[in-house]
């Protein structure tokens, strides 16, 4: 199977995203509460998303006033850095 990393600065949150890398051109995402569905994608493809977000690309699909601050995901303290 994968060997899933979560974000060191998750703690014991139970929510939070996890990733593993099988091979140097893959990354599989997984969320802890339905671990059964994973995503799977590039290296490339992650960071150019992962830049969309912090540059507010997809603002405009959160509700004002429903969007986490502070780079929260799903109860984890941090996104992790790439």
């Amino acid at each position: 199977m994968y060997e899933w990393q979560k974000s060191s600065f998750s703690n014991n949150a139970a929510q939070c995203l996890y990733v593993a890398a099988p091979d140097r051109d893959t990354i599989k995402l997984r969320e802890s509460d339905d671990p059964d569905v994973i995503l799977t994608t590039t290296p490339a493809n992650l960071k150019a998303f992962i830049l969309g977000v912090k540059a507010g690309e997809f603002d405009h699909f959160v509700e004002e006033g429903g969007a986490r601050g502070g780079g929260e995901v799903a109860g984890c303290s941090r996104a992790p850095h790439l």
